[in-house]
């Protein structure tokens, strides 16, 4: 934990001296292939860097990190199939991950039985990294204590156009609670009603990604908003006008995850990264300084959340979701644009 400190001390400075994460070609005096690993992470620096320069100064492995959007990684996963650009896919919410099944190979992690089981895939197609329960928030200045409670109060006449949503098409997290929504209120298997009920009630108003949800319940351009417990914790502990709610309908708690890509170029790097990801340092790091649950112990989060056990949850499918996946984002941009589902 003291190199991963000293790695996020240092990050500004490493930065400025460009030595990882652009995508471009490495710089004179890199090591060979054999010493090398590529990144692919939808995750954000501050939660990749510590990481990533602490596996670098435990093993002599020069990572090279390249950014975006979970989906737009994984399409470029699937085009590069023939001459993959990376080794790993770090982050992305699994079923995601899952709707990809083709672009990786599975691998089952060191130490995989010290991880919690409702957390690992059967088939070790990827490891998890983080447990994410889905939550609501909303502007304390201008909605009260107790307004909002659970899904359905989302659906409330006065919230109508003012509740931030990302586009679940986008966003893995937001698409995992488009599917909690749905199940929570009983309508998992087609989304029926509720889904056409809840895109009119956005009035055409979706966000590009998911953090722009606490920006727009914060500055009160939205009075509510759906996201995950670690962002709404962040900007609650920064000071913003924002409270979280667990929602009494019950609510997912679903891990991301890492995945090693088919014909890595550099595989066994790739192993000894996503080993990493789950060793009891990295995973203190998680829930000491990132506002996340670990997967590896039941106790291992923060004293200051609410311990998984009293949170309503409910039962979500990660192969059923992944397997509806393109099915529901098609009717959901139907609905959204005011016009039917096709049939």
């Amino acid at each position: 934990m003291k190199g991963i400190r000293l790695a996020a001390v240092l990050l500004a400075l490493v930065l400025a001296a460009g030595c990882a994460g652009g995508g471009g070609a490495a710089p004179e005096g890199a090591p060979g292939q054999e010493n090398r690993l590529v990144l692919y992470t939808s995750h954000k620096e501050e939660v990749y860097w510590p990481i990533v320069k602490e596996f670098e100064e435990r093993t002599g492995i020069w990572v090279e990190v390249v950014t975006g959007g979970t989906n737009e990684l994984l399409e470029r996963i699937r085009r590069e199939a023939d001459a993959p650009g990376a080794d790993v896919m770090f982050g992305g919410g699994v079923e995601s991950l899952e709707a990809y099944r083709d672009c990786f190979t599975p691998y089952a992690c060191a130490q995989a039985e010290d991880l919690q089981p409702q957390f690992r895939d059967a088939q070790d197609l990827w490891t998890p990294f983080s447990a994410l329960p889905v939550v609501l928030v909303y502007n304390t200045k201008l909605l009260r204590p107790g307004r909002l409670t659970g899904w359905a109060d989302l659906l409330a006449p006065e919230l109508r156009g003012r509740v931030a949503f990302a586009d679940p098409a986008v966003s893995g997290s937001s698409f995992t609670a488009l599917v909690t929504l749905l199940q929570a209120l009983g309508e998992e298997d087609g989304g029926g009603d509720t889904l056409r009920r809840f895109a009119a009630h956005l009035d055409g108003r979706q966000l590009e990604g998911s953090g722009e949800v606490l920006s727009a319940v914060a500055s009160g351009a939205a009075l509510a908003g759906v996201t995950l417990e670690e962002t709404a914790l962040k900007r609650i502990a920064a000071g913003d006008d924002v409270a979280m709610v667990y929602p009494a309908e019950g609510t997912s708690c679903v891990p991301d995850a890492s995945a090693l890509i088919q014909n890595a170029a550099h595989g066994d790097n790739a192993r000894r990264f996503l080993d990493f990801t789950v060793s009891p340092e990295v995973q203190r790091l998680l829930t000491e300084q990132l506002c996340r649950r670990s997967v590896r112990e039941p106790g291992g989060a923060a004293e200051t959340l609410t311990p998984l056990a009293d949170i309503p949850l409910v039962d979500y499918d990660v192969a059923g979701a992944s397997g509806r996946r393109e099915a529901l984002l098609m009717s959901w941009a139907f609905y959204l644009s005011g016009e039917e589902a096709p049939s």
